[in-house]
Parts: structure tokens; C-alpha cells; sequence
């Protein structure tokens, strides 16, 4: 259906200084041929958005091309009621304050940036909201420990009804198991009894929430929204879900692990607190505690287990409070205690009996009825030997896993993990996150942390599990692009049944039937747009995001012939860093080569390679694809889309190819939001290899 089209230029904000935009609406006008094409001086301002407002009413316009700021500023001033779509083109920062001001290359971006803003939202449907016809509103925990009793008591408190799953046959998980706890409210001088105790009374106390003791889950099948859980004899529906699994003492395999296991008097912290609770502390007058033992050690654990530091000094107070005489040593690479635990460890440093050497174990020895172990203080620069009765090894923690959730996803019973068998939450943006939409991780299977920590982790967790189910309800996505109704529609008569679509996806959108055809479950979609990315037969597109919308932006450019001697190549930014990055380099005043025309995607791994042989048979001379930083350590919101655009290189050096064009026409770069004179330079150092290379073949035909 043919759209009212109105184009509304705002000269605000210098804007007007660097572009006539008089003159752009007197030449794009008639090219364009909107029902309405107007320029003011500030269109967020009242006056503009009314002025808006009336076109809407009594022009009948349906969908508003605003040339002004990007997306992200002034968003409620240009969303308009009544199904009016609206498309956002950033004239500000990509042309009036990155190029040279009144001038022809100047004029020639804004033209182009309005061609394609045009050219987009002529191809663009409304968003039609996803909603299921039933929405659970209760919320499923795993895990009857700390985490999960304060998670399931924050739900029941803001009122949803929790049904909370504990494998044991008690609740309390780890902390039940303790005789004491660290102080993290004052006085710290004394240990306190553990709140775990509280936490179980209100759990059984709450009407709100439902305890299912030795259960187990058989499967997880469904959506948020529509969860379906089976478990032992019985099936629930919830809308989503909070694991809390826990944590289990890490175990070597070494035999020569400090001595454990072969000299007696050798245990672990985890061992000390059994016997501690039970009544049998060990009678002795010397101990050492061993900081790091197999923490923050390539051959064992490799992190911090974040609590050790804090159990050895409130285990060091039990022998002390039981043993006025006791002599106790701490062996650490570091004291590392957070928050309001270093007021505990002020404390227990003014106790004269307990002595604190920086330093690195050497070796250990049975020596009579004592232990002799070898160490090397770092302070001091000298070899000490110390006999003791005992030794206590901070042996660090592990997570639980979560293969016990028993997903029904194709991609996996449990939630996608870390190399150390965390859940990948992406936690630098979003702790609470998982790779499975509506199923978050709190307390230590998520990251290790203390009691205060995992209780405050449970909060945030079962808040963004509620959120999922208000999301659910208006047929919103959640983080990171929230409030986003589009949702992927398919196209099934063209699948080929690749599953490029099923393996690619980060999120476990898709299933497949047994032939391989893929069934999507659009509440599990994060809307990355990677399975756009990914298909090869345009099968997958958004109402706002498909393969024509952008195809149609990159043959809107206007591509000047080789004589003229201005290149044009295509610029895709992902909308997370990359985006933000550029637009931050023009309000430092660094400049955009006028050259360049840029395309923000949701995520690269959403850019497919029609897009690539469109751009190329357009006439660009290169394209440049700049997206946040994969790896180990990466940035990509959408999980592994950029890792995705670098396995794709072969699939783009083919296209290349068959168009017999140079590989070095495509290249991709990385950056963090921060980046912004990094991603300038990446595009200033692309121009000169164009130049290099020279024009594209195809720029004449």
C-alpha cells in the first residue's frame, strides 16, 4: 500500500549552519515527491512536534521522515500515536557537525541520507505486536538456596505467584550448613548466625509461594510467557524463570594437591565448616589457612572465587573465640574482601594471634604429629618454615551448571556457558542475562559472590523475570532492544531447511521439525536480526528490519561516475558501540569523510550478503562493516554476531568473487562504544586502501 509520506528537516542545533535546508527541501521535494515536506527551526520543540501532529490529522499522513538528531534522543517527542510510522534520519551528527559546512559534498550526504531514509520507510510495515493468547504470570525458581529463597520472596512480595524447586529434601542449600556467618551490617567484630534460617520461615510463611522439596525438572518446553514445566508427577505454566543451582567446592584431581588427601591434617574450608557445625572443631594450637588454593591457578581455577578470603577469616575467628592461645596464619596472594566485608577483616587484622603472610606456598611435609609447610613471603624477600596442627585450604567454588533445567531448545538442555561453566550472560551490560530469553541466573551459578551479593542477585534476577512477563503481555522484546514489537516472520515456501537459521541464532529462537524446517518461538527473539543475517534464501524479515528495507536504503545513494572522482563507500555500524562511537566522534567535532554513507543494523551478524552484492552492483566502491569486539572478552549485545560476520568472510570473498572485485572492497573492524577516534580512523585508513584500489567496475553500468 502506497504510504502519505510526510519529510519534516529540522535546522536546530547548528544544523542550519552546515546545511541550507531550505535548499534541501526545495531539491529533494520534487525527487521525492512527499505529500508534505517541511523545515523548521526546532522540531522537538512543541511547535515542531505540532506542526507534525497536524499534517498527521488533516493530511492523512501515515508514516514522517524526521531529518534531524538519531535515535536515542528526542524518541517520545517523534513517536506518534494512530499506527504512524516514523523513520529517524541523523543529519546532525553524520552530516551538519562532521562535515564541512555549506558545501557540495556536504549537500550531496544529506541529499543521500534523505534518499535512504525515504526509500526505507516506503518499505517499512507496521510493527504488529506478537502476543499469545495465554501469559502465564507466575515465576518458576530453581534452587532453594540463599539466592533462590530471597528471589522467590522479592516475586511473592511484588505479587506473583513463584513455584520454587529444591533437589534436597530441606531448603537452605549451603548456608544451612553453616554455624555462622560474616557480619555485613555493624558491629563486624562478631559473627552473626546465618540468615538463611530467617529467609527459609518466610519462604513457608508466604502464601504466594509454592516449595516443591526433592523435585526435580523433567523438561522445559515453550516461550516466556508460556512456559510449560514438567516435573516429578506434575506440570506447571509459568512465564518465565530464575535458576539459583548454586555451588559445589571445587575438588581437584591432583594427588599432590597441598597435601589433601594424604596428609591427615590437611582439609578444606568446606570440611572445616562440617565439622564446625557439628560440634568438632579440631583441638588445636597452630593452623594455616591457605589462600588460593587452586583459585587464580591456570592448572585449577583460573578466577577468584570472590568468597575464600572471607570464610578463612571468619574460620580463623572460630579457633580463636574456641582457642584464647591459638596461633592462626593466612597464606594470600591478595586479601580480597568487598564491600562492607572489609570492615570484618579490620577487625580480625587487630587480633595479635592471627598473622597474615603475603606469599606463595612452596612445599608441604608431614612432620611427627605437625605439618611443616615452606613458604616464601613476598614482603619480607626470605624462605619461612611453619609447623602447625593444621592446615585449611581455600579451595575456591564452582558452579552447579544448569543441564538440570532440561530445556526442550534444540540448541541444548542447559543455559550456553563460559569456559568456566557459568551461564554466558553477557554480564558487562545485562548480569542477569542468559542466552535463553526469559530465564535468568542469580547468585553464584551465575558469578561468585558472598551472601549480601547473592541475595541483592536474586532481586535484580526475579525483576528482570517479572519484566519479561509485562514485556510478554504488550508483545515487547526485553534488553537490549526493549520495547521493540517487530518479531520474525517467515517466508516457509522459499526455506531450503538449511538450519543456518536454528545453529545461528544466540538465543534459541528456533526449533526445527524433524526435517530440519525451523519453527520459531518469537518471544524467545531478541530481534539481533542474525537469522536475517544468516539465511540465505530471504526467507526471515521484521516488519522493520527485513532483507528489501535495507536493499532499497543502499540503491537509494547516489553514485557519481568515476570522472568525478568521489568514491562512495557503504559504512554498516551496528546500533549497540559502533553507532553510539561515531555519533560520539562528531560531537568531539572529528570528522566523517563525505565520502562514506552509513547504515546502522541491528547487529553485523544481521547484515546479509544480498546486501553486499546490492551495494557492490550499486556502484560503492567498498564497504566497511564496523561492529562491537568479539571474543573472549566481547562486547556484542547479541552474543556472538560479530564473531558470525568474521566465520562469514568466505561466504563474502565469494560474492567478491563471482563479481570479479577485489577481496579488499569488503573489510570488517571493531570497536568499544568509547572508540571514537578509533572507529574515524578505521574509516579515514578504509578511504586510502579505495583509493588505492580505485573505482568499483560496476559504478557505470
Amino acid at each position: 500500500m502506497t504510504k502519505n509520506i510526510g519529510i519534516y528537516i529540522c535546522s536546530g542545533c547548528q544544523i542550519g549552519n552546515s546545511i541550507d535546508t531550505n535548499k534541501l527541501c526545495d531539491r529533494m521535494s520534487g525527487e521525492l515527491n512527499p505529500v508534505v515536506m517541511h523545515s523548521h527551526k526546532a522540531l522537538c520543540s512543541p511547535d515542531g512536534v505540532n506542526l507534525i501532529q497536524k499534517d498527521i490529522a488533516e493530511k492523512n499522513i501515515d508514516a514522517c521522515l524526521v531529518a534531524a538528531c538519531g535515535t536515542g534522543v528526542k524518541d517520545d517527542a517523534f513517536r506518534f500515536d494512530n499506527g504512524v510510522l516514523t523513520e529517524r534520519v541523523n543529519i546532525r551528527e553524520l552530516v551538519a557537525w562532521s562535515m564541512d559546512p555549506l558545501c557540495e559534498d556536504t549537500d550531496m550526504a544529506a541529499d543521500d541520507y534523505l534518499r535512504m531514509g525515504f526509500a526505507g520507510l516506503d518499505s517499512t510495515s507496521i510493527t504488529t505486536p506478537f502476543i499469545l493468547d495465554e501469559i502465564s504470570e507466575e515465576i518458576l525458581v530453581v534452587g532453594g538456596g540463599v539466592s533462590g529463597l530471597s528471589a522467590a520472596i522479592e516475586g511473592a512480595e511484588a505479587g506473583y505467584r513463584i513455584h520454587l524447586i529444591e533437589k534436597n529434601e530441606r531448603l537452605g542449600g549451603w548456608a544451612s550448613k553453616w554455624k555462622k556467618q560474616i557480619p555485613f551490617d555493624e558491629p563486624f567484630e562478631d559473627l552473626i548466625d546465618p540468615v538463611v534460617t530467617d529467609l527459609i520461615k518466610r519462604v513457608e510463611e508466604n502464601e504466594l509461594i509454592t516449595v516443591y522439596l526433592k523435585s526435580g525438572i523433567e523438561k522445559i518446553d515453550g516461550q516466556p510467557g508460556e512456559f510449560v514445566v514438567k516435573l516429578n508427577g506434575s506440570s506447571i505454566k509459568v512465564g518465565s524463570i530464575v535458576t539459583a543451582a548454586g555451588w559445589r567446592p571445587y575438588k581437584p584431581d591432583s594427588k599432590d594437591f597441598y597435601g589433601l588427601g594424604v596428609i591427615p591434617n590437611v582439609i578444606t574450608s568446606v570440611e572445616l565448616e562440617e565439622k564446625v557445625s557439628a560440634g568438632k572443631l579440631p583441638k588445636v594450637e597452630s593452623v594455616l589457612f591457605i589462600q588460593c588454593a587452586g583459585s587464580r591457578d591456570l592448572e585449577h581455577l583460573s578466577y577468584c572465587s570472590s568468597i575464600c578470603c572471607g570464610i578463612s577469616l571468619k574460620q580463623a575467628k572460630y579457633y580463636r573465640d574456641e582457642h584464647p592461645d591459638a596461633i592462626i596464619y593466612i597464606l594470600y596472594k591478595d586479601i580480597r574482601t568487598i564491600g562492607f566485608l572489609e570492615e570484618f577483616y579490620k577487625e580480625v587484622q587487630d587480633d595479635p594471634n592471627i598473622i597474615f603472610i603475603k606469599g606463595e606456598f612452596e612445599t608441604i611435609q608431614q612432620t611427627g604429629d605437625s605439618v611443616e609447610v615452606i613458604v616464601q613471603d613476598k614482603l619480607l624477600g626470605e624462605q619461612l618454615t611453619l609447623n602447625v596442627e593444621q592446615v585449611v585450604l581455600a579451595t575456591g567454588m564452582v558452579p552447579n551448571g544448569t543441564d538440570d533445567l532440561k530445556l526442550g531448545y534444540r540448541l541444548g538442555e542447559g543455559l550456553p556457558e563460559l569456559k568456566y561453566e557459568f551461564p554466558d550472560s553477557h554480564f558487562i551490560c545485562f548480569p542477569y542475562e542468559t542466552r535463553r530469553t526469559g530465564i535468568y541466573a542469580a547468585g553464584t551459578v551465575r558469578a561468585p559472590m558472598d551472601i549480601p551479593s547473592s541475595m541483592d542477585d536474586a532481586g535484580g534476577a526475579m525483576l528482570k523475570a517479572i519484566q519479561t512477563i509485562e514485556a510478554s503481555k504488550r508483545g515487547e522484546a526485553v534488553h537490549p532492544r526493549s520495547g521493540d514489537q517487530s518479531y520474525p516472520e517467515l517466508y516457509l515456501e522459499r526455506c531450503t531447511d538449511c538450519k543456518r537459521c536454528t545453529e545461528e541464532c544466540p538465543f534459541g529462537t528456533y526449533d526445527e521439525t524433524s526435517s530440519g524446517t525451523p519453527v520459531v518461538y518469537p518471544n524467545r527473539c531478541r530481534r539481533c536480526g542474525i537469522c536475517v543475517g544468516s539465511c540465505p534464501e530471504r526467507v526471515i524479515s521484521f516488519a522493520d528490519y527485513s532483507i528489501n528495507i535495507i536493499s532499497e536504503k543502499i540503491k537509494a545513494v547516489n553514485i557519481p561516475d568515476e570522472f568525478d572522482e568521489k568514491p562512495r563507500v557503504l559504512v554498516f555500524v551496528c546500533e549497540n558501540d559502533a553507532m553510539p562511537a561515531l555519533e560520539m566522534a562528531a560531537r568531539e567535532k572529528l570528522s566523517i569523510n563525505p565520502y562514506v554513507r552509513v547504515i546502522s543494523v541491528r547487529c553485523l551478524g544481521s547484515i546479509n550478503r544480498v546486501w553486499i552484492s546490492d551495494a557492490l552492483s550499486h556502484g560503492f566502491d567498498g564497504i566497511l562493516q564496523i561492529g562491537c569486539k568479539p571474543g573472549d572478552n566481547y562486547q556484542c549485545h547479541f552474543i556472538h554476531g560479530s564473531e558470525l560476520t568474521e566465520q562469514r568472510s568466505e561466504i563474502m570473498e565469494e560474492t567478491l568473487s563471482t563479481m570479479m572485485l577485489e577481496p579488499e572492497r569488503i573489510m570488517t573492524k571493531f570497536v568499544e562504544i568509547t572508540d571514537y577516534k578509533g572507529i574515524i580512523d578505521h574509516i579515514d585508513e578504509y578511504m586510502e586502501e579505495i583509493e588505492l584500489i580505485g573505482p568499483n567496475p560496476f559504478k557505470d553500468i
